[in-house]
């Protein structure tokens, strides 16, 4: 299939690597961003066969599990309500708040329905006027032009039955957290496709110029990633800090001005809360005043509901970079696909389901809980 069979070319991969292994001569700590670069990584095992001075380092680039709990916690709430159908993409519903999960909203009663697109979720909305139709709107600037879209034509055909419970989130004010983090190790950075594909590249000069650090554009096939680690290592080795684009043939500097349009028409910037890490400045999206009839926070009003994260999952640490996913003592004991503590390992793209599902287990972990 093209572009999946030609970028896991394995002779490729081979020149890649010896070319990765020649230019290197220092330690450096690379990390990508993006959860789908992450899975990439652990399922080809890329990161065994690089030089041993290289060290992958996994961002917080996975929508699902960046995701707080209080957000969770509101969706509950307002998943439970009789008058309400509730429409979400498939891997929030096993996503924990402080009080149980949309499943189990769904298995107490509740109208809980998964749709694959914001527009079925408007679709269920016109399909049932006698009843409030919210959807789950999370997710990085990948995410978002399709949410605003839903709204934008929500009020265009005067569809007053639907909400959306956001919890967007933007990728450059993180990587300017993570680098002002006192434990950062990060010395650069893979920078995810698809995110760049809607919002191209002219946001990251600065932060590589600020934070010295190359950041590198990259894609989610084995051989793009290995493109992404050869030119990030290639600037460190130089001294060099600058933004390159390793992924053209998705990703323009500009990037979409059409979606652009129609994430400032919809949405304006806010500060936002990232599960197990904190608050990040102006680091997410929320609905403008225009559309703010269309917020179900304020339609349920459930704003004001605040929780506390898990005192036994160590997420937060694995989205900052600080741990791998197998250095959790929980990972692979109390902790499972099945009995999940936090979204990362529940998500598609969580970094410790990639490593459960790809066997990276300590030897004491067991595996009889699959």
């Amino acid at each position: 299939m093209r572009y999946l069979d030609e970028f896991a070319d394995p002779d490729l991969a081979r020149h890649l690597l010896d070319r990765i292994h020649g230019v290197t001569t220092q330690r450096w700590a690379i990390m990508e961003v993006c959860g789908g670069q992450t899975h990439s990584i652990i399922r080809h095992g890329i990161d065994q066969l690089l030089p041993e001075q290289i060290e992958l380092i996994h961002g917080p680039g996975c929508p699902v599990c960046v995701t707080p709990v209080e957000i969770v916690d509101r969706a509950l709430a307002i998943a439970s309500r009789p008058e309400v159908i509730f429409c979400s993409f498939g891997d929030m519903l096993r996503v924990t708040g402080s009080g149980g999960d949309l499943f189990g909203v769904k298995s107490e009663g509740g109208d809980v329905r998964v749709v694959y697109s914001p527009l079925d979720a408007l679709d269920v909305a016109r399909a049932n006027p006698d009843r409030e139709v919210v959807f789950f709107g999370i997710g990085f600037e990948t995410t978002a032009p399709a949410n605003a879209m839903t709204v934008h034509r929500a009020e265009r055909l005067g569809i007053r039955n639907f909400s959306l419970l956001v919890s967007h989130v933007l990728v450059p004010p993180a990587v300017a957290a993570i680098m002002e983090s006192p434990t950062c190790r990060v010395q650069g950075f893979l920078a995810a496709g698809h995110v760049c594909s809607v919002m191209g590249t002219r946001q990251y000069p600065d932060l590589a110029s600020s934070y010295r650090v190359p950041i590198v554009v990259t894609g989610f096939e084995p051989l793009d990633i290995l493109e992404g680690i050869r030119r990030t290592v290639v600037q460190l080795e130089s001294g060099r800090h600058e933004v390159e684009n390793a992924y053209p043939r998705a990703v323009t500097d500009e990037g979409n001005l059409a979606a652009q349009r129609m994430l400032g028409e919809v949405f304006e910037v806010c500060d936002r809360s990232w599960r197990g890490i904190g608050t990040i400045p102006r680091s997410g999206w929320r609905l403008s005043d225009r559309f703010r009839a269309y917020d179900a926070e304020v339609r349920f009003d459930v704003g004001s509901i605040h929780s506390v994260e898990s005192a036994t999952c160590r997420a937060g640490e694995v989205l900052q970079g600080l741990i791998k996913p197998n250095q959790c003592e929980a990972f692979g004991r109390q902790c499972t696909p099945r009995n999940p503590l936090g979204a990362t390992m529940v998500s598609s793209e969580g970094a410790c389901a990639a490593y459960f599902r790809y066997r990276r287990l300590e030897p004491a972990a067991a595996l009889a809980d699959e």
